[in-house]
């Protein structure tokens, strides 16, 4: 599956630059609609749950790939709302973590390991914290984590 987007730029490397290029482009997505090969709603929706049930990722990693595919953003908004919403997003990020084979961390190392990986799958500082905390991670390491979180920002 594929978005409009993603497919339209996909054509426009094929096809001869110009206005007939663009209108052979327009005319196959055209078609494409109407036998329903091609609907970004659809695909949202698919993109959003697997992610969501397969993957464990969380809600801002989703809404950043349908982004990136070229969804439009209230239907992203709609989409990811409609699935994330009755989500522990803490208990998504503990399955996240298992699925992964990650680790309670034993250093500021492995912690700020952890914390990676996490942002990376989507998931709010908050919401690490929380599980870094009843990991019983030290507070110093967790407060040198927030310093070298804010460092990259402030370059």
């Amino acid at each position: 599956m594929q978005t409009e987007a993603e497919l339209r730029r996909k054509m426009h490397q094929r096809v001869e630059p110009g206005e007939h290029g663009d209108a052979v482009v327009a005319a196959v997505v055209v078609r494409l609609k109407e036998y329903g090969f091609l609907n970004d709603q659809s695909f949202a929706e698919t993109y959003a749950r697997l992610r969501h049930e397969n993957e464990k990722m969380g809600q801002r990693r989703v809404r950043q790939d349908l982004k990136q595919k070229g969804v439009h953003p209230d239907l992203i908004d709609e989409t990811v709302s409609a699935r994330y919403d009755e989500t522990n997003e803490e208990a998504l990020a503990r399955e996240h973590l298992e699925r992964k084979r990650i680790a309670k961390p034993s250093n500021e190392k492995e912690a700020a390991r952890v914390m990676r990986r996490l942002v990376t799958a989507g998931f709010s500082t908050t919401t690490i914290y929380k599980i870094l905390r009843r990991w019983d991670v030290p507070e110093e390491t967790l407060a040198a984590l927030e310093h070298v979180e804010e460092e990259p920002g402030e370059e």
